[in-house]
């Protein structure tokens, strides 16, 4: 091979002289160190046929030396007699493939933390699938990837939509420092804001980064533990949490009904990751479920990069994403470089500043047998390098690092072995065999470098000083990343010339020539190149100069567009955008390309800043689960203890029964001999019903009840779920009225509104219905629930929406009560949008703010609804008009009015709802709500109507509507009746009219008659008119005659058989 090899000369068995005589030469010298032959397992054969006569076989410790002289055969190098140039070449070439090897033996611990023993099958079947040159990425499941992709936002643009007011979004903080995590979520914040989203922050504890939050432009508030359960998520259409800090909080999120509150929870924190395999090992299968179901409450799970995914994958429920791109990189470049020089570090770890440090990366992350494959493609750059090893136009001295692994015996030992095999026999490097570790330094003299020419350093260790000692960056890795690499990155920040591979993901950002070098994978010519490009008389070159420096100046700010605009596109396709709000600017609407540096400055230049990531809740919950359990097993032995009975217990409880049984037997021989009475049956009978009576439950009358009596008014407060019961109020004035019987607080005489209308049994209407379906619930047979001559209701938004009365203007409403004359209808939770409606272009009116709320159908739908309600021909106005003055309306069903109106509105709303509901069903497309634009929406579609109804019916009736100042208490009249006299339709509203619409539907639903198949209004209360008053009269005096004919019966029978009454003396 090559015009000076000469043929192989043959020994006596056939075989070529001198085969293996590389490992005789190093080895024969010393007896105890040696070589361990490998011809047992790999016997190293040149004709496989030979291997037919092992007698002709010898050991490579047994075959003969030859002259030591430089010689080629067809199967490639034999010795190594390099120096200068030669020595450069080969060194570029031993340096890449051992880092490949060494990387092989890191992949195996990441393994083993990654995929313990519950997920082995999994993993075995990973290893079966995989093959040389291929590649593991991390997948996203279904919902993730729709979150990346899209396709249900824009055609919400096509349509006409009423907005008022920007999508709300609550952000919830960890913590309040000024770190990389912070400058990315600010960064995103601000760009977010410029869309159209407005955001509140919660923070969970102050810190440096207060004042940069504050200048948002945004709500700030400070969420402390005893506030979690206090927060009305349904204010916002998402929740953004931004570190495993926030778990605690999380847990509001998981009750009814804020568990529907879309909830994009941020990690960017190894911490649990790397506990999660010590859990599993300790048995600690409790604390990872509490994780696990923490995580599955979140929507969507973002990580910054690749790797993180794939180490919590034991906590994995499809919900995971990735959004790449994260300031940490730079920000640690940029920060050790003020603290740490070059030089410095060079004469620490014994290099000097004339030396060519060439340091050695790859991927942060490998799988079992992948890197063989890389190691296999590395092995044929030798003979190509060899090509170029008689050029002699480099000087200096070269050292070369490989970063990889930790910085354990076991990576060195690794890379020891390679470099041994590479020197001894490299057709064997990839053979499974026993070879004695040896250090660096032996390897680097085996082959005629200088003493510390090749080193080995962890990735556990100082790895930005091990980067900002280097001259050049050679990216070794063979697998495609998914992600660009972060060594890169961070390579670039310090200002460092980089030599990678041209990969898709690394070349949809980097520029050849301009911000690194590319070399063609598996191409050696190519990759001599790129070294030649960098380096000019044992110096980097002006080329590597320039490189350097446009690579850091574009460190700087990658991926920054990426991430803002991958925040942007996960929110318009993941979050609901209900009839009321502004949608977002498009993504495509996004111009920022940069972090947001300058609010940040100082604390990069800081000395001592700490820009690691820990998570202080992940050892918090330890230690608790920890305490858990030993307060559990030591309980559990003094329990045993104490149970332990001694002989003197047992002789002593031996006693007791033998003593019990004498009475017991006693007592029955007594009774045998006694003549017993068993009174009069009647008697007997009477008292046998008095114990069938059904008792009244435990908590029918508590305190609160029993402080009600005498009062007033009763305020009943609407809810359903338990995560709403930290918003309702105690005490005598409020009574709890729960829309669910499994949400029903079990310590209160909360009022059971399914027990009470078996409509709300059906999710479908209970629904449709919402709070209004309580209020019916109240209003059928209201006689046996509420006994006022007032009556009120309140929605747990109030308390959520602080609206809710304060202790004063409880007092105030009670006394002005007592001397209120006439109906009045007091309420204190008005209609309004936060004030966006005076930075509307157009004034807001009543019907207008009502389109709003039900995706622009409101005047339409009611009007519809009203005209089927009476019957009006279709030419006729049927839309009540409101006023367009400046007062108020009532919302939120806070209010209070007297029960006898209350009725009379119940009665209107019935037959309202019902012609709704008609509509609703007899439409083109049953089921389609048109009161809604989002899944919510239309799952309540009446909601947003019927919450409104009461302002119509009071306006249209003649009721003063007078306004309560929710914190000071005070009063101010709203629309006075006297100005709205001419504009009322009180014919409409007149109670005879509706008591005989109400009657005339009782008597239908009694005949069976029916207007439609499914009719609402028979469900939604009492049926009752005249003609079933006068049958209930009846049935009454039939019972009461039945009654009287059998006691007269009785009476008879007695006195016809007589009556003797027993002598009392016998």
């Amino acid at each position: 091979m090559g015009r000076n090899s000469s043929p192989p000369r043959l020994d006596g068995n056939g075989n070529e002289n001198g085969k293996n005589n590389a490992i005789n030469n190093n080895c024969d010298n010393n007896n105890d160190q040696g070589l361990y032959s490998i011809r047992d397992r790999f016997p190293l054969k040149r004709n496989p046929g030979h291997s037919r006569d092992r007698t002709k076989q010898h050991s490579l410790l047994e075959r003969p030396p030859v002259r030591n002289r430089a010689r080629f055969n067809r199967k490639g190098l034999l010795h190594f007699p390099f120096r200068g140039i030669y020595l450069f070449y080969f060194l570029i070439f031993f340096s890449v493939f051992a880092f490949a090897v060494a990387s092989m033996v890191m992949q195996s611990s990441i393994t083993v933390t990654l995929f313990r023993q519950g997920e082995r099958s999994w993993m075995r079947s990973i290893r079966e699938g995989l093959r040389f040159g291929s590649s593991l990425k991390f997948m996203p499941a279904e919902n993730p990837r729709l979150l990346a992709e899209g396709g249900g936002f824009d055609p919400m643009r096509s349509t006409d939509r009423i907005g008022i007011r920007g999508p709300r979004l609550a952000v919830i903080l960890g913590n309040m420092k000024k770190n990389p995590q912070s400058l990315m979520l600010v960064t995103v914040v601000k760009s977010l804001q410029r869309l159209g989203y407005v955001f509140k922050i919660y923070a969970l504890g102050s810190g440096e980064a207060r004042a940069i939050w504050e200048n948002l432009n945004v709500q700030f508030s400070f969420l402390g533990p005893e506030q979690f359960d206090h927060i009305d998520w349904s204010l916002f259409e998402g929740v953004i949490a931004d570190s495993l800090e926030t778990k605690e909080s999380i847990s509001s999120l998981m009750q009814e009904p804020f568990d529907t509150v879309p909830l994009i929870w941020i990690i960017q924190e190894d911490t649990l990751a790397k506990r999660l395999p010590v859990y599993e090992e300790m048995g600690l299968q409790h604390l990872v479920s509490n994780w696990k179901t923490s995580f599955t409450r979140a929507n969507v799970i973002l990580f910054p990069d690749f790797t993180l995914p794939m180490l919590y994958s034991m906590l994995d429920t499809g919900n995971f994403h990735v959004i790449p791109g994260s300031p940490v990189d730079v920000w640690g470049a940029e920060s050790y470089s003020k603290t740490h020089a070059k030089h410095q570090l060079r004469k620490y770890n014994g290099f000097s500043m004339d030396d060519m440090v060439v340091l050695v990366v790859g991927s942060s992350f490998f799988y079992d047998e992948l890197s063989w494959d890389y190691a296999v493609a590395m092995q044929t750059i030798g003979p190509l390098l060899m090509r170029y090893a008689r050029r002699n136009d480099v000087e200096g001295s070269f050292k070369f690092i490989f970063l990889s692994g930790n910085s354990t015996d076991g990576y060195n030992n690794a890379l020891q072995r390679t470099a041994l095999r590479l020197v001894c026999c490299p057709s064997t490097v990839f053979k499974i065999d026993v070879i004695p570790c040896v250090s660096v330094q032996q390897v680097a003299s085996r082959l005629g470098l200088t003493q510390g020419s090749v080193r080995h350093y962890g990735l556990d260790g100082d790895a930005n000083g091990v980067l900002l000692m280097a001259d050049i960056v050679l990216y070794g890795s063979s697998q495609e990343e998914q992600g660009f690499p972060p060594l890169i990155i961070r390579s670039m920040a310090f200002g460092i010339p980089v030599i990678t591979p041209d990969f898709p993901i690394i070349k949809k950002y980097l520029a050849d020539g301009t911000h690194c070098v590319f070399f063609p994978k598996n191409n050696p010519d190519a990759l001599l190149r790129a070294f030649s490009l960098l380096i000019s008389n044992g110096r980097l070159s002006r080329f590597a100069e320039t490189v350097a420096s446009s690579g850091k100046l574009l460190s700087k700010n990658i991926l920054a567009s990426e991430c803002i605009t991958g925040y942007a596109s996960v929110l318009v396709n993941l979050l609901y955008f209900p009839s009321d709000v502004l949608l977002p600017g498009s993504v495509s609407e996004i111009k920022q390309g940069s972090w947001e540096w300058n609010l940040f400055r100082k604390e990069i230049e800081h000395v001592n800043v700490d820009i690691s990531v820990d998570s202080s809740v992940v050892h918090a919950l330890e230690e608790e689960f920890a305490k858990h359990i030993i307060d559990k097993s030591k309980n559990r032995t003094e329990i045993q203890d104490q149970d332990a009975l001694t002989a003197q217990d047992q002789d002593l409880v031996t006693e007791i029964e033998n003593f019990e049984d004498y009475e017991r037997l006693e007592m029955e021989e007594i009774n045998e001999r006694t003549e017993r009475d068993l009174g009069v049956w009647d008697e007997i009978y009477r008292n046998a019903r008095k114990s069938e009576k059904p008792t009244f439950e435990a908590n029918e009358r508590d305190e609160g009840e029993l402080e009600r009596t005498g009062q007033l008014v009763c305020i009943y407060e609407i809810y359903s779920g338990a995560g709403k019961w930290p918003f309702l109020h105690h005490g005598s004035l409020y009574r709890g009225l729960s829309l669910s019987r499994r949400a029903r607080r079990l310590t209160s005489d909360d009022v059971d509104a399914v027990g009470r209308l078996p409509l709300l049994n059906d999710t479908y209407y209970r629904d449709l219905l919402c709070e209004v379906g309580g209020m019916f619930s109240i209003a059928n047979r209201v006689g046996s629930i509420h006994k006022r001559p007032w009556i009120g209701f309140q929605s747990w938004h109030a308390a959520g929406r602080k609206v809710s009365l304060s202790t004063e203007a409880e007092k105030v409403l009670e006394e002005t009560i007592q001397r209120s004359k006439g109906d009045v209808l007091y309420f204190w939770a008005c209609l309004d949008f936060d004030g966006e409606g005076e930075r509307s272009n157009h004034a807001l009116t009543f019907w207008s703010m009502c389109d709003m709320l039900n995706a622009g159908h409101c005047r339409t739908t009611f009007e519809n609804a009203f005209r089927m309600m009476y019957n009006l021909p279709s030419d006729m106005e049927a839309l009540p008009p409101m006023p367009q003055d400046e007062g108020h309306w009532s919302s939120l069903h806070s209010w209070v009015m007297p029960t006898k109106s209350f009725l009379e509105f119940a009665m209107f709303s019935r037959m309202f709802v019902d012609s709704l509901d008609a509509l609703h069903s007899n439409s083109s497309e049953p089921g389609m709500c048109f009161l809604g634009s989002t899944y919510l929406e239309k799952k309540q579609c009446y909601c947003r109507v019927l919450e409104l109804l009461v302002n119509v019916w009071a306006y249209h009736s003649g009721r003063r509507m007078v306004y309560i100042e929710p914190h000071s208490g005070l009063l101010e009249e709203q629309h006075p009746v006297e100005q709205r006299k001419e504009f009322m339709w009180a014919r409409y509203f007149n109670f005879t009219l509706l008591k005989t619409m109400d009657e005339d539907l009782a008597e239908a639903a009694d005949d069976d008659d029916n207007p439609r198949k499914m009719w609402l209004w028979p469900l939604t209360g009492e049926v009752h008119w005249q003609g079933i008053y006068e049958r209930e009269r009846e049935e009454r005096y039939r019972l009461k005659m039945d009654k009287k004919r059998k006691t007269k019966e009785k009476l008879l029978e007695r006195m016809r058989n007589g009556y003797r009454q027993r002598p009392l003396g016998l």
